[in-house]
């Protein structure tokens, strides 16, 4: 370890800068929650009562003292990881003890260097899921289903990693200069057939998904998405409410998966025009090319910041400020970027992980920027589902109504939800609609 090498101290900064922004923010909102959170707009009253908001006060107050030890935790064992290296160490055992094949040393790589943080986050997902979510009413979760859920997760994980380490492999072998270019194609590409499959093959391992039944609602549905030019393979109703009491609806798939699916908890707690109304905002996003124009940024982003890992997986200093020393052949024979055959592609792939690792903690920053333009296109979707619709009162009602069920707060700080949101809080959207002033 080389404490003293700028890659080290920008990687410290980082995370000291996470935690405390992240602190200060959580406190900040929790002081304001309880300054003001209990106070009930005028126009809200009717839907909102008192019992409501302190039971929306309470709910906040124990996902934060939750995630206090959690977040605090989290970074004290990923610095002992970074700090000790534990990272090195686990990688170096695999190539000398179990395999100096690329593929599979990465492969299991990805497992045992993640299996720390995971254990440590097992205790705290059961108390938030089986503690919180069941003491405010949410959680319809069985620990079987649980069970079963975190199976199938990492088996699907295992699969994703498989085909992208495959992918990566023979990427890092034939296009040595180049890989960077590639990489980011194949990542896009990934993520585009990812989106197909999902609706189609993954999102049914989890939950039923049956077609919306003949009546009013569906009607309308239909007559908006003809009105809007949206085609799609189908309505679903998701039972939601096997696992939670939260609410949600929206569209998943690309080209003809595309299918338009609403929570069988948002279907009892909305009205048919109230449902219509979030199926327009959802449309809303369709209808201004809002994906579109987030892929068109994040493609270049991509692509330089895969450059950057590039730079980065070929500054010898970058390895050694975390205890990284590819001897015999690896990153002690390094000249102009040409590593030796010991260790193969693997620096690459570890060029990869140690940029995350420097620049993880600034990431919020970019996360800001990010929910700017996500809030922006908010702004514009909701704009839609007013025009769509012929009114802003239903989409209004329906916002409140699902802000009153899922136990949201009502008033935040600005500077928490620069942070925090990708939506704009429901004050702000309310105002937008011209629901209230």
């Amino acid at each position: 370890m080389d404490y003293s090498s700028i890659f080290f101290v920008i990687f410290f900064i980082g995370t000291a800068f996470n935690y405390v922004l992240n602190h200060t923010l959580e406190f900040i909102d929790y002081k304001n929650r309880k300054i003001h959170g209990k106070e009930i707009p005028e126009k809200l009253a009717g839907f909102i009562d008192e019992k409501t908001i302190s039971k929306t006060c309470d709910y906040e107050d124990a996902k934060y003292k939750l995630w206090i030890p959690q977040d605090t935790f989290s970074t004290i064992i990923s610095l002992v990881m970074i700090c000790s290296g534990f990272y090195w160490w686990v990688l170096n055992y695999i190539h000398t003890n179990i395999t100096q094949s690329t593929f599979l040393c990465l492969f299991l790589f990805g497992i045992f260097s993640t299996l720390p943080l995971r254990i440590l986050e097992i205790p705290f997902e059961l108390y938030r899921e089986f503690v919180v979510e069941k003491k405010f009413g949410f959680s319809t979760m069985t620990l079987k289903t649980w069970i079963l859920d975190t199976l199938k997760n990492f088996f699907i994980s295992i699969i994703m990693i498989v085909l992208l380490l495959g992918a990566m492999t023979l990427i890092f072998k034939f296009f040595e200069n180049t890989w960077w270019l590639f990489l980011g194609l194949v990542y896009i590409g990934f993520s585009l057939l990812i989106s197909i499959i999902y609706p189609l093959f993954i999102a049914p391992l989890f939950n039923k998904f049956s077609p919306l039944p003949e009546g009013e609602l569906k009607n309308r549905l239909e007559i908006l998405l003809q009105k809007c030019g949206f085609k799609s393979s189908g309505l679903y109703v998701m039972d939601a409410s096997k696992r939670s009491k939260h609410s949600n609806a929206y569209f998943t798939g690309f080209g003809k998966s595309k299918r338009v699916v609403l929570y069988d908890t948002l279907i009892a707690q909305l009205t048919p025009s109230e449902i219509e109304a979030v199926l327009g905002h959802e449309l809303g996003h369709y209808k201004k090319h809002h994906i579109i124009k987030r892929l068109c940024v994040m493609i270049p982003v991509i692509i330089l910041i895969l450059y950057a890992a590039f730079v980065l997986s070929r500054t010898p200093s970058v390895y050694q400020a975390f205890g990284f020393n590819f001897s015999q052949g690896g990153l002690a024979e390094m000249t102009n970027g040409v590593v030796g055959e010991s260790w193969g592609n693997v620096p690459q792939f570890i060029g990869i992980f140690l940029l995350g690792v420097i620049f993880g903690g600034f990431s919020d920053l970019a996360g800001a920027v990010s929910n700017y333009f996500s809030r922006k296109d908010e702004f514009e979707a909701d704009a839609f589902a007013k025009e769509i619709c012929g009114t802003g009162e239903s989409l209004s009602t329906a916002l409140i109504k699902l802000n009153k069920e899922n136990l949201s707060e009502i008033s935040v700080p600005k500077i928490y939800s620069v942070f925090n949101y990708n939506h704009p809080p429901i004050l702000e959207r309310l105002k937008a609609l011209g629901y209230i002033q």
